[in-house]
C-alpha cells in the first residue's frame, strides 16, 4: 500500500465523507418512513396516555417523547442533519480505519486496494454485524428511556467481542498461513471467530423492550433499513478507499 500515513489519512477522510453522505442519502430513503410511522405510533400512545391522566395534564406535566415540531429540534431539521450527522460520521469512521491500515500494512504482503477491502469487510463484521445480530436496531417507541446506559454498555461490549474475534481469526490465519491444505486456512480462521463470538453471545444479557402491541413489520422493516445503511457505509469506504488506493499504486514510480 502505497503513501504515507498522511496520504492514507486523506484517502481515509475522503472515502469517509463519500460512504456518510451516501449512506444519509439511503437513511433518508429507506429509513425516515419508518421512523416517521415509529413516532406516529409513539405520539398516539402519548396522547391515550395523557387522555387516562387529565389531572397531570392540567398539570403540565409530560409522557413520552417529542420528536414533532414542538421538540427541542423539529423533524425537519432532524432530516437536514441526518447528512451532517452521517457525513461526520464517515470522516471518523475513515480517520480510524485508514490509521489501522497504516499499521496493517506492516504485517502483510497483500496488495493495497485488496487489503482495504479485507480492512472494511472486517470494520463491518466486528462493529457492525457481530453487535446488531445480538441487539438489533429498534425504532422510537421501543425501549425503556431508563435502561438506556445499560442498553448502550452491552452494545459497546458488543463491539468489543467483535474486534476480539476478528483479532483471534486473523492470528489464527496468519499461524496457518504456511499450511498446503487451503481449507484448512479457510476452516481454521472461521472456527476460531465463530468459538468465540458464540459463547460470548451467551454471556451477554439478552435485552428484549419490543411492546407485544408494537406492529412487528414496521420493527423489521426498521431494522432492515438501519442494516442496509451501515453496510452502505462500509462497503462504499472500503470501494472508494480501495479505488484511490489503486489509482495511487499505479502512479507511483517503480523502484530501479
Amino acid at each position: 500500500m502505497p503513501g504515507t500515513y498522511i496520504q492514507l489519512l486523506r484517502r481515509g477522510l475522503l472515502a469517509g465523507l463519500v460512504a456518510g453522505l451516501l449512506a444519509g442519502g439511503v437513511a433518508f430513503v429507506v429509513g425516515e418512513p419508518h421512523i416517521e410511522s415509529a413516532i406516529a405510533l409513539e405520539e398516539a400512545a402519548g396522547e391515550a396516555h395523557s387522555h387516562d391522566h387529565d389531572h397531570a395534564t392540567a398539570a403540565g406535566e409530560s409522557h413520552g417523547h417529542s420528536h414533532g415540531d414542538d421538540a427541542l429540534v423539529g423533524r425537519t431539521g432532524q432530516k437536514a442533519g441526518l447528512f451532517l450527522a452521517t457525513g461526520l460520521a464517515g470522516l471518523a469512521l475513515g480517520a480510524l480505519y485508514a490509521s489501522v491500515l497504516h499499521f496493517a500494512r506492516r504485517l502483510t504482503d497483500m496488495p493495497g486496494w485488496k487489503l482495504g477491502l479485507v480492512g472494511a469487510a472486517g470494520a463491518w463484521l466486528a462493529v457492525e454485524a457481530i453487535p446488531f445480530l445480538k441487539y438489533p436496531a429498534n425504532p422510537p417507541a421501543v425501549g425503556d428511556p431508563d435502561t438506556i446506559d445499560q442498553r448502550t454498555l452491552l452494545w459497546l461490549a458488543a463491539v468489543v467481542l467483535g474486534l476480539v474475534a476478528i483479532a483471534v481469526a486473523v492470528a489464527v490465519a496468519k499461524a496457518l498461513a504456511t499450511q498446503d491444505l487451503h481449507t484448512v486456512r479457510i476452516a481454521g480462521p472461521v472456527l476460531a471467530f465463530l468459538l468465540v463470538v458464540g459463547p460470548g453471545y451467551l454471556v451477554l444479557p439478552r435485552v428484549d423492550e419490543v411492546g407485544a402491541d408494537f406492529p412487528a413489520t414496521l420493527l423489521w422493516e426498521f431494522r432492515v433499513a438501519s442494516f442496509t445503511v451501515q453496510l452502505t457505509l462500509w462497503a462504499t469506504l472500503g470501494l472508494v478507499f480501495a479505488y484511490l488506493t489503486e489509482r495511487a499504486s499505479r502512479r507511483a514510480p517503480i523502484p530501479a
